[in-house]
């Protein structure tokens, strides 16, 4: 019969020497793996002589346990009863931590048939999640302007419905990159989806292909791609790339990714080349007040573990391993789950050397998601067609605060270099509530929009049926609003539509020689010399 130990062993082994944790019940021995762990050595030995399985759960894939340890490292049961109250979870006092948007969560929905809106999605996800969820999914840069822009810039924008025409049908399917969607919003690429309910990435991929809507796959997220794309042959799904330093890494990615049929296309994020300095996400970082676990999330996404699915031959050689350690005691600590999931992510792309050498490793179609300048976007249609589209993006506000939304750069292209549109797909994200949101950015020249944080606050308040509901909201508000307007289908759908001059007047406005008012014919020795 196994041994088994009490918290008292337990507690004497909290050293890089002797590094035990309880995970699922049992501890383990994880001296020997301390030194190599993804996300650097000082986020486990934090977790060191604790019961760390809610900190390890909802970021490891099942079967991430058995591939990173001996079977050996499986030392026996735990015996819970030997737990000091001082030194339990909140979950486990039956006294939850909960976030300050949580206090004031007491009137909003309480179930997803409730939820008549975005917010009340959010509003019951905040309800349910972790504070560690809500920190890293609510959090934004500094001081939250651009993400708070983000919501409210819609509202300047107001819309020109007309009158006598016949409303009976409203179609909502489009295309986007030449693939047949059922809506023209897409979830973008948004990480860590197990954080808020075990369903994760794979949920949130189910509840698209209810609605046919597509999904980005994001770098960092909490299940594998073989995972999330699992018997959805029929749908259309994109997969986020960071180009790491070590460039070898990235390229064996590409390389797993090029084994699954559904993933149509490279998404190539760019805003956020370093991480953003996210103070809420940091704050539920710091630790348990309660005086429990250690509440540093020991970051290691599902792509970045080593685990694959049985779907994916050979996976020690086509996994992407994050092997640079977070020395830094930010990056490691209170820089949070965001800081912490940028450890080896390259800073030094640019347009002559990267897009080569993604041609060399890749023939699926590129996106460039991150773009904030009509500059750059007038850049990228000089690189179709290996760049078919572009996803203006601040990057939810999350990274470099006071930048502009989306919807600004929109109308900057608008504005100075229109032919883009014929050349390239242009898409948007960033503070999408509402159907409205959607129909408004679709009048000035969106080709889609891209959703981010309601589909994991979605996930959050209910799984895939949370996620469902989200979609299920934006499609009943999308088509009413267009029906509202007088138009049947999406590509009916026009600038005529809309009164946009209180957000155009507070656009760029231009710089001589580089776009600027006198029009983008002085640009030619400047984008020469870019590209």
């Amino acid at each position: 019969m196994s041994k088994i130990y009490t918290f008292e062993e337990v507690q004497q082994h909290r050293s890089a020497e002797s590094c035990w944790v309880v995970l699922y019940g049992n501890v383990y021995d994880v001296t020997a793996f301390v030194p190599s762990h993804p996300g650097g050595s000082k986020i486990i030995l934090q977790l060191a002589g604790t019961d760390a399985t809610e900190e390890y759960d909802p970021v490891h894939p099942e079967g991430t346990l058995e591939s990173s340890l001996p079977a050996s490292a499986k030392l026996g049961p735990f015996d819970q009863s030997t737990v000091p109250v001082s030194d339990q979870t909140p979950e486990q006092t039956g006294t939850p931590n909960i976030s300050p948007a949580q206090e004031q969560a007491d009137d909003t929905p309480n179930s997803l048939a409730e939820c008549l809106n975005i917010d009340d999605i959010e509003a019951l996800a905040t309800k349910k999640i972790s504070r560690k969820a809500w920190g890293y999914y609510f959090s934004a840069g500094d001081d939250l302007v651009s993400k708070s822009l983000n919501n409210t810039v819609y509202r300047s924008i107001l819309l020109r419905p007309r009158i006598f025409v016949d409303c009976t049908r409203c179609d909502t399917s489009t295309t986007l990159l030449g693939n047949k969607v059922s809506v023209p919003f897409f979830v973008s690429p948004a990480a860590m989806a197990r954080l808020g309910h075990r369903d994760g990435e794979a949920g949130i991929a189910t509840a698209c292909g209810t609605y046919g809507a597509m999904q980005i796959i994001s770098n960092n997220a909490s299940q594998t791609p073989e995972q999330v794309v699992a018997g959805k042959e029929d749908q259309v799904f994109g997969w986020q790339l960071y180009v790491q330093t070590d460039r070898a890494k990235s390229e064996a990615m590409l390389q797993r990714i090029h084994q699954l049929p559904q993933i149509k296309f490279i998404c190539l994020t760019l805003d956020a080349p370093v991480p953003g300095k996210r103070e809420h996400d940091e704050r539920t970082s710091l630790g348990n007040p309660s005086g429990g676990v250690a509440a540093n999330l020991p970051v290691r996404s599902a792509v970045q573990s080593g685990s694959a699915s049985t779907t994916s031959p050979d996976p020690e050689a086509k996994t992407l391993r994050l092997e640079e350690q977070i020395e830094d005691s930010d990056s490691a600590g209170a820089g949070g789950v965001g800081k912490a999931l940028f450890a080896g992510t390259a800073p030094d792309l640019t347009w002559k050397a990267t897009l080569p050498w993604l041609a060399a490793h890749t023939k699926l179609p590129i996106v460039l998601k991150g773009l904030q300048t009509h500059e750059d976007a007038y850049l990228a249609s000089h690189y179709a067609p290996q760049v078919q589209g572009i996803i203006l993006s601040n990057h939810g506000g999350r990274a470099l605060d006071t930048a502009p939304p989306s919807i600004h750069t929109l109308l900057e292209i608008r504005k100075f270099c229109p032919e883009v549109f014929a050349k390239i797909e242009v898409f948007v994200d960033g503070g999408i509530r509402r159907g409205t949101d959607v129909v408004k950015a679709l009048c000035l020249g969106a080709r889609g929009v891209g959703l981010g944080r309601a589909p994991l606050f979605g996930n959050g308040a209910g799984g895939v049926a949370g996620v469902e509901r989200v979609l299920e909201i934006l499609k009943a508000e999308t088509e009413t609003a267009m029906r509202l307007l007088g138009c049947e289908r999406v590509e009916d759908l026009g600038p005529q539509f809309v009164n946009a001059r209180m957000v155009e007047r507070d656009i760029f406005d231009g710089v001589d020689g580089v776009g600027g008012a006198t029009g983008m014919e002085k640009v030619g020795a400047w984008v020469r010399s870019k590209l």
